[in-house]
């Protein structure tokens, strides 16, 4: 039996880069057919130098020239904003680790081309999750998720007969929690990206501050195992080890438990149903200590909140709720926003989603682009 080829598009970011570090522990078992990065042309060339995929993209298409001058004979180069969508129908595995609403291409062609789905972007489910889930049912399509809460669904749920009663997903409550609003009005963006456990994007680690990420992941375990809102549970466990619980009809809860390391959920959807052999996330079990659990503040953390009203509102309410979200973090980021400010602007936009149907990809566009133009329009009022 060959190699199994994966295509690994948003390559040179923090999933991209630990899928190749996966890659790099079983030479034998996996091929890098096709890179992707939107920009970092000298950090792609010099994966492309070592992995010799058949073909690269280059999401900036005027960098082109300059990724074409620095790699080695006979790579394919595509550019532009189609490129990693085109490069996912040429493996066996697509690894989506495109950051943002961008990934949603990536997600549709992927499974439409019959493919493994490993699905690190979380918007394109969440803003399209009804454009995705026909295309489950594609023959040989297969999403398996990496958010380590979802692979922890994913794991504890194979090989179930029964539904579950209920999915309790983990976090580790980010770097604020047990902290009350009134000392979070002056926090930095160095503080807002200093998560205790995990080493994530810039974009991410300030979602996990606010816990809107772990808002987007009950949206994305909603649309994911098909349960109920009201079955999903957020429960705040620090030491991030209890990675995603599921709870069934008879009492019995079944969790998996690792130490906080991406490579281990990476290396899952790789190899699924088989599974690597390097063990990423081991657990010294007499290191551990004590394994604690606490429900989310949702008065201070409100964009936990926010998230569940626009999964149970459905239609284009996620897809406006993370198009708002995207613009509230960039402006955060950008200096323009303080960190307290990112609830208000994300509600406030949210006050004027339109109702749309998600019954088309130019639906779910409109809708993030409204959710973005609004929160655009909410910051500047807070800056007037």
């Amino acid at each position: 039996m060959g190699a199994t080829t994966v295509a690994v598009l948003g390559s040179t970011g923090s999933i991209g880069t630990q899928t190749l570090e996966v890659m790099r522990t079983e030479p034998d078992r996996f091929r890098a057919v096709a890179l992707a990065a939107h920009s970092s042309v000298s950090e792609l060339a010099a994966q492309a130098t070592e992995f010799a995929p058949a073909a690269v993209a280059i999401g900036d298409a005027g960098l082109e020239s300059e990724l074409r001058a620095a790699l080695p004979a006979g790579v394919e180069v595509l550019a532009g904003a189609d490129a990693f969508a085109d490069l996912a129908g040429t493996a066996d595995v697509v690894v989506n680790g495109v950051v943002g609403f961008a990934g949603l291409g990536v997600t549709l062609a992927a499974l439409r081309a019959g493919r493994r789905l490993a699905l690190a972007n979380k918007e394109s489910l969440i803003a399209a999750g009804p454009l995705v889930q026909p295309l489950r049912a594609v023959a040989g399509a297969e999403l398996i998720p990496v958010d380590s809460e979802h692979s922890a669904l994913h794991q504890c749920l194979v090989g179930q007969s029964a539904p579950p009663e209920r999915l309790i997903l983990t976090g580790s409550g980010g770097p604020f929690r047990g902290r009350a609003a009134a000392e979070l009005r002056e926090v930095t963006i160095a503080d807002a990206l200093a998560h205790p456990t995990w080493s994530m994007g810039p974009k991410i680690t300030v979602d996990s501050s606010t816990l809107m990420n772990k808002g987007l992941e009950v949206i994305e375990a909603h649309e994911l195992f098909g349960i109920d809102y009201d079955g999903i549970e957020v429960v705040i466990q620090p030491q991030s080890v209890v990675h995603s619980m599921v709870t069934f009809a008879d009492g019995s809860t079944i969790a998996q438990l690792s130490l906080p390391d991406m490579r281990l959920p990476i290396g899952y959807a790789l190899a699924y149903p088989e599974r690597i052999g390097t063990p990423f996330g081991a657990v010294d079990w007499s290191a551990i200590g004590r394994l604690d659990f606490e429900l989310p503040d949702t008065e201070t953390f409100g964009c936990l909140r926010l998230a569940y009203d626009a999964g149970r509102a459905g239609g284009t309410a996620p897809a406006w709720l993370n198009g708002a979200n995207e613009h509230a973090v960039s402006a955060f980021l950008a200096g323009q926003l303080r960190w307290h400010e990112i609830e208000r602007v994300i509600s406030n936009a949210m006050q004027h989603h339109d109702g749309a149907a998600a019954d088309s990809v130019d639906a779910v566009i409109a809708a993030d682009r409204g959710g973005r133009r609004s929160a655009a329009a909410a910051v500047m009022g807070i800056r007037a």
